[in-house]
């Protein structure tokens, strides 16, 4: 039964104020919505970045209100004022329904009331504030992050379009890859991505053994590309320090959609978890993904054939990183193999 029916609700605001893997994975539930309801106008509500990732999600996405922060939460420092206009943005444009799908509630609950809207669901906390039991969920706790937000949009009788991530790529994405792809001579599939770092330094596995595994990946023939933002140009630094054969450092040098691009374009992608690890996994690039400090029971890709996890223990051992690696790398080397003789290449 769809609970909005009644409603049908036309103007749908979605609060969710985190990071690119988070919204990636939040995806198949926002396409399930759309999908249900195509002539509703959906407005993320979200942190200042994701302005870019609305435009390119406009499938989905109608439109943008930056989320300027709020007491107990640590994505960003909350400043009052902002707050308030921020209240006063979400007043005015009188949303049919505010979906909260940032967390388990036990904070937002109460501030998701104060969006003026006619109707509100989400996540609530057992102990903790729930609005209303008809459009709010037991947060459900031991599942992988897209299933949770599938499972509450069952929950609202939305039903499922399928669990399969996306990153929509654009015309300016590969013409910005191929100028970049020109000025270093990256051939496709001819190179890995290593990705070191990540937003929360907890998940940085050891430079010096990033960069063991990248010179084995280099005797191997292939261009060694190390990417990362700004704030891991420093670890970055240390991998092609510690590395043996040259390698590629594109620190700063790739914006979203072309990182996105080179990624897809890679034999493989070695990094730790974090965002990147998402793109991967959504454009079917293989993979080997270490986990350090976050969950890969709710984090780590759907298809283990494509993507190989390691765990916090399994990181110790090196040699065993090194054979999931070369794993991936024979197995790729083989279905390329197999699509050459079946073509007549």
């Amino acid at each position: 039964m769809d609970k909005l029916f009644d409603l049908q609700p036309k103007r749908i605001a979605i609060f969710r104020a985190l990071q690119l893997g988070d919204l990636l994975c939040a995806i198949p539930a926002v396409r399930a919505l759309k999908k249900t309801y195509p002539n509703a106008e959906i407005t993320l509500l979200g942190l200042p970045w994701a302005s870019t990732f609305v435009k390119r999600f406009s499938n989905y996405f109608s439109d943008f209100i930056p989320f300027p922060g709020y007491p107990g939460l640590i994505e960003q420092p909350f400043n009052p004022e902002s707050f308030i206009s921020f209240l006063q943005e979400t007043n005015k444009r009188n949303f049919d329904l505010v979906i909260q799908m940032h967390g388990n509630g036990s904070i937002i609950n109460p501030m998701i009331q104060t969006l003026g809207s006619e109707r509100t669901a989400g996540y609530y906390e057992p102990a903790g504030y729930c609005p209303d039991p008809d459009f709010y969920m037991k947060y459900p706790e031991g599942f992988p992050e897209i299933e949770r937000h599938i499972r509450l949009m069952e929950f609202l009788g939305i039903p499922s379009d399928g669990r399969e991530m996306e990153f929509r790529l654009s015309l300016f994405d590969y013409e910005s890859f191929h100028g970049l792809a020109g000025k270093y001579n990256l051939q496709p599939k001819k190179y890995v991505c290593v990705h070191s770092g990540a937003r929360d330094t907890k998940r940085w596995w050891a430079p010096e053994k990033f960069a063991k595994v990248a010179d084995l990946i280099a005797e191997k023939g292939y261009t060694v590309v190390l990417t990362g933002t700004e704030i891991e140009r420093e670890t970055v630094r240390k991998v092609e320090q510690e590395m043996v054969h040259p390698a590629l450092n594109l620190v700063g040098k790739t914006d979203l959609g072309t990182l996105a691009v080179l990624v897809k374009n890679s034999k493989m992608l070695f990094s730790n978890d974090t965002g990147v690890s998402h793109i991967a996994s959504s454009l079917e690039t293989p993979s080997v993904i270490i986990f350090l400090a976050s969950d890969p029971k709710r984090w780590a890709p759907f298809n283990k054939d494509l993507h190989q996890v390691i765990l916090r223990q399994e990181a110790d051992h090196l040699d065993f990183v090194i054979s999931k690696v070369e794993n991936v790398l024979r197995y790729e080397e083989a279905e390329t193999g197999l699509l050459l003789s079946q073509t007549g290449y």
